[in-house]
C-alpha cells in the first residue's frame, strides 16, 4: 500500500516539475575569436647620453627596475685627457694671475710716487681682469667637460621590467644608442581585429580572455583610428593579466554584433548514440525532435543552447 501511494506521488508530481517554453528568436551576441598580445603601455630605451666604452652593466633581461636607478656606466678616456689639460690651463693662469697681481700692486705705488704713468696703471688692471675672465671661463669649461663625464652613467626612465639589453659590458656605444628597453606603466592586450568589424567595436564593452585555461574578463579600453594592414587596433585592459612574458599571445573573444538564435535551457537537450533531442509538445502529444545543437550561451537565468536546426520559431519546448 506504501509503495503504491509513492508511485501515485511521484506520478502528480512529475508534470510540476515540467515547463513549457514557447520558441521566440531572442538576440544574442556574436563573438569573433581573435589572438591579442600581451605589451607594456609605455616602452621605453634607456640610452647612452655620451659615446664610449660600457664599464658597468647591471641588469639584464627580466629585471625590475625603478625611475632613477643606474643601470649601467659609460666611460670615454678622452674626457680624462681634456680634464688634464684644462687643469694645466688653470695652473698657468693662476701664476700669471699672480704676477699680474703683482705688477699692478707695484704700478699703484709707483704711480702715487709719480714713475709711472695712470695710463699704464690702467693697462695693467686690463691684464689682472683679462686673466681673471680667462681663468673663468676655463673653470666653465672643465665644469662642461665634468659634466660630460658625469653623463656616463645610465638610468632607468621609468618604473618596469628590462625588456632587452642589446650591449654587454666593454661594448662600444655611440651617443643615443640604446642600452636597454624598459616596459612600464603597466601591461595591457593589444588586439588586431579585421576591419570590417570595425563599426560594431565599442569602447568600454566587456572582452572574454582565456589565459591558462581560464576565461576572465575585460574591458575595451582604446580604439585607434588607424587602420594597419586592414585591422583595426585596440587596447583591452584586464585586471589579472598574467604578464610574465611580454608579446605572449591570447585569445580573446571580443563582441563584433548580434543576431536572433533559438535558445532552449540546456537541461532540455538530451543525447542518445550521438544524436541530440528535444521534447516538444505538437498537437496536444508529446514528441522528441531531433535536433542540431550550437554554441552554449550563459545567461543570468542560467545556460542555454542555440538550436540550430529541428526547431522553430512557435515550437512548445518541454523543459525538465
Amino acid at each position: 500500500m506504501r509503495a503504491i501511494l509513492l508511485l501515485a506521488g511521484f506520478l502528480s508530481a512529475g508534470p510540476a516539475l515540467a515547463e513549457n517554453i514557447t520558441l521566440t528568436p531572442t538576440a544574442i551576441t556574436e563573438w569573433k575569436p581573435v589572438y591579442g598580445r600581451v605589451e607594456a603601455r609605455d616602452t621605453v630605451p634607456a640610452r647612452a647620453r655620451i659615446g664610449g666604452i660600457v664599464v658597468e652593466l647591471n641588469v639584464s633581461e627580466g629585471d625590475n627596475v625603478t625611475s632613477g636607478q643606474q643601470i649601467g656606466t659609460i666611460r670615454d678616456d678622452k674626457i680624462a685627457f681634456q680634464i688634464a689639460a684644462l687643469d694645466a690651463q688653470l695652473r698657468a693662469l693662476e701664476a700669471q694671475m699672480e704676477t699680474a697681481e703683482s705688477e699692478l700692486a707695484r704700478g699703484q705705488t709707483l704711480v702715487e710716487r709719480g714713475v709711472v704713468t695712470t695710463q699704464r696703471l690702467d693697462q695693467l688692471r686690463t691684464q689682472v681682469d683679462v686673466i681673471r675672465n680667462q681663468i673663468a671661463a676655463t673653470e666653465a669649461q672643465r665644469s662642461v667637460i665634468e659634466q660630460q663625464g658625469a653623463e656616463g652613467a645610465i638610468f632607468a626612465p621609468l618604473d618596469g621590467r628590462i625588456l632587452t639589453v642589446p650591449v654587454t659590458r666593454g661594448a662600444v656605444v655611440l651617443p643615443g644608442e640604446p642600452i636597454a628597453t624598459i616596459g612600464g606603466g603597466g601591461f595591457f592586450l593589444r588586439l588586431a581585429i579585421p576591419e570590417r568589424h570595425a563599426a560594431a567595436l565599442e569602447e568600454d564593452a566587456a572582452i572574454h580572455i582565456t589565459s591558462q585555461g581560464q576565461e576572465v574578463e575585460g574591458r575595451l579600453a582604446k580604439i585607434y583610428p588607424q587602420i594597419e594592414n586592414g585591422r583595426v587596433i585596440a587596447d583591452v585592459e584586464v585586471e589579472s593579466l598574467d604578464t610574465a612574458f611580454v608579446d605572449a599571445r591570447v585569445l580573446v573573444r571580443v563582441p563584433v554584433g548580434e543576431r536572433e538564435a533559438l535558445l532552449v535551457p540546456a537541461a532540455a537537450v538530451t543525447t542518445r548514440s550521438g544524436i541530440d533531442f528535444v521534447t516538444v509538445e505538437a498537437g496536444g502529444a508529446t514528441i522528441e525532435r531531433t535536433v542540431v545543437p550550437g554554441e552554449t550561451v550563459t545567461r543570468d537565468d542560467g545556460d542555454f543552447v542555440e538550436i540550430l536546426s529541428g526547431l522553430a520559431a512557435g515550437d512548445t519546448v518541454i523543459a525538465p
